[in-house]
């Protein structure tokens, strides 16, 4: 499977799951959907995921150390939104050649769901970033961009824990 089938497929398996059962960005103005002011910053595309938002109105895409990444306009409509934001608070993330589904370590400086950890969320959400982590698996260049992104979790909650954060 190419990467660019291997990340539709994965956007397919959450198009119809949120973290709750209602609409989460309610509970804080959607704060993950828009950057701080002076700052622009957005969410980590997936391999073969810049091609869909390089000529979007209102979507910049931006080269960075850890890969593509793109600034949405603020507010979107369900159906464009890359896989990282259709994921987040969570993350798939590889151990021992599995897929977990983990809060993601950026999310507590966000997402007040953070808080309440991955069982906080619902059971088709986390089904549903496990679903997407499988599908991920099934092309070597996703793979290989889970398996980094992995250790960059693991750095992160490394950094957090000696600083004294849960």
């Amino acid at each position: 499977m190419t990467a660019r089938e291997a990340v539709e497929k994965a956007r397919e398996c959450l198009e119809k799951v949120t973290p709750l059962e209602s609409d989460c960005g309610e509970l804080c103005a959607a704060r993950c959907c828009r950057s701080l002011e002076g700052e622009e910053t957005g969410m980590l595309l997936f391999p073969g995921e810049e091609e869909r938002y390089q000529h979007m109105e209102g979507w910049k895409v931006l080269s960075g150390s850890a890969g593509n990444v793109v600034v949405c306009p603020g507010r979107c409509n369900r159906n464009e939104r890359p896989l990282s934001c259709r994921i987040f608070p969570l993350l798939p993330v590889v151990r021992k050649g599995e897929i977990r589904a983990a809060m993601d370590q950026r999310a507590s400086a966000v997402c007040p769901l953070a808080g309440y950890g991955v069982k906080g969320l619902s059971e088709a959400f986390r089904e549903g970033v496990r679903e997407a982590g499988r599908l991920l698996m099934e092309s070597e260049e996703t793979r290989q961009t889970l398996e980094e992104m992995t250790r960059r979790q693991d750095e992160l909650k490394a950094l957090r824990a000696a600083f004294g954060a849960k």
